[in-house]
């Protein structure tokens, strides 16, 4: 099945546009005596009718080629970032340049997103310019809330560690069942948000609707975060399960690429939550 973070449509690991994330046993098959039964990066020699053979050893992505192309890939976002904090004032052209640098981080992740490979200029020039979009909006931020992205960092590491233990304790089993929920659930929430984005455009809610920053505003930031806590569960699933089928070394931008855009949504609504509470204080 398809997997997916917040913006519904980043590719998992894959082999014929199959997927190896959401088996709920990954090592059955080597358990059978037949190794490579339900490993989709199994080769088959189909002119000699040899039987799957696995990939080999050296171009098998590992979990060190994970953890370093995601720190590449954060550290780019973290550099655009204080980079555009440091050359950006607040004022209405740093605002359009946010913006700006938002739609082309999006599209560039639409991109990857479609493509069969993952591309490392892809997915580091997304993390580039949404770098220079967290950057803007961050110091935005601080200047009305004093320290708000400072906490809203700790906010995220706290909801990621959180949710990498409970992972790892088994409290939560990442099936398909469990999937296709969460991301119908997600998808409800993002037509809501764009629902209420037209009304709050059009004038029909006042003080931002559903994400004012009241009460009900900090309800629904709350629940954005567990919506990223649960896309990283599958991004968990996808990376062990990508480790334990052998998937090629290079989708290990794959990798990096969905933990950045799961961790980038949950800075952006931790942030968003920090602010509502500074305000009510």
């Amino acid at each position: 099945m398809r997997s997916s973070n917040p913006v519904f449509s980043r590719r998992g690991f894959s082999r014929d546009n199959g997927y190896a994330g959401f088996n709920t046993a990954p090592q059955a098959g080597y358990a059978q005596g037949n190794p490579y039964a339900q490993n989709p990066y199994a080769q088959t020699d189909v002119q000699h009718g040899a039987p799957p053979q696995a990939p080999v050893t050296a171009d098998r992505m590992t979990m060190d080629d994970v953890v370093v192309r995601s720190a590449l890939t954060l550290g780019t976002v973290a550099v655009g970032a204080v980079l555009a904090w440091a050359l950006l004032p607040v004022s209405g052209t740093s605002y359009g340049l946010a913006v700006g640098s938002a739609l082309i981080a999006f599209v560039l992740a639409m991109v990857q997103s479609f493509k069969r490979t993952p591309s490392p200029a892809l997915i580091l020039g997304y993390a580039a310019f949404e770098g220079v979009f967290l950057g803007v909006i961050s110091e935005m931020y601080n200047s009305r809330w004093s320290g708000a992205p400072f906490q809203a960092v700790l906010g995220t590491m706290a909801v990621s560690a959180a949710t990498l233990l409970v992972y790892k304790a088994g409290w939560i089993r990442v099936t398909a069942r469990y999937a296709r929920i969460g991301i119908a659930i997600a998808i409800a929430f993002m037509v809501v948000m764009t629902v209420n984005l037209l009304l709050v455009a059009f004038g029909v809610a006042a003080d931002g609707g559903l994400r004012s920053f009241g009460p009900l505003g900090a309800i629904v930031g709350i629940f954005a975060i567990l919506l990223g806590a649960f896309f990283l569960t599958l991004d968990f699933k996808q990376i062990e399960d990508g480790i334990a089928y052998g998937a090629p070394r290079n989708e290990s931008w794959l990798a990096a690429f969905g933990l950045t855009m799961t961790l980038v949504w949950i800075y952006v609504e931790m942030l968003r939550l920090v602010a509502i509470f500074s305000s009510n204080d």
